[in-house]
């Protein structure tokens, strides 16, 4: 069995991490954990522990979602939070309205459910984990900091491939590795 995701893979940019750094050092105080550069990225589904065997259907239908998407300029901007103001889980770089990438979200969801996977009970969010929320002290400041950078730009980046990736669970972080990549026309 192997823990896998689609996803497509974001290269940080300086100013990304220059953004990140600052968000995370203005929030040193709180207990989040934030996600290595490294190891952003979009999830368009997420597979769980799945058998070796289900792999090649898997490869074959993201293989067909990508040969129906045209590649495209994703623009990372803003910054937010899931959960409720009172009860934050998750802090977030947010994406632009994109056709191309709602389009190849729907087509991955197409395919898969082709091969026998069912859809995701919640719609497609696009967005960058970029830090869990494992506790906070102070609500109210961190509320101010995220609103400081609220409308934060972020980077832009042409999205060119979807990525089948194992996700290996350790102690000092996940480790993902690459099981296939599948290019957009």
């Amino acid at each position: 069995m192997k823990r896998l995701f689609a996803a497509i893979k974001i290269t940080p940019t300086p100013e990304f991490v220059r953004v990140l750094t600052q968000i995370s050092g203005d929030l040193h105080h709180e207990r989040i954990k934030w996600v290595e550069t490294n190891n952003i990225h979009i999830t368009l589904k997420f597979f769980g522990e799945t058998d070796e065997n289900q792999i090649p259907s898997i490869k074959k239908a993201l293989q067909e979602a990508a040969n129906q998407s045209t590649r495209f300029i994703m623009k990372i901007n803003r910054t937010g939070i899931f959960g409720s103001r009172y009860d934050p889980r998750v802090v977030w770089f947010g994406i632009d309205p994109e056709p191309c990438l709602d389009q190849l979200a729907a087509n991955t969801v197409k395919e898969l459910q082709k091969a026998g996977w069912e859809p995701d009970r919640q719609n497609f969010v696009p967005h960058l984990t970029i830090g869990r929320i494992k506790e906070l002290r102070d609500k109210a400041l961190f509320q101010q900091i995220i609103n400081k950078y609220k409308s934060a730009s972020i980077q832009e980046q042409e999205i060119k491939e979807v990525i089948l990736y194992e996700s290996i669970l350790r102690r000092e972080g996940p480790l993902y590795l690459k099981l296939g990549g599948f290019e957009l026309k």
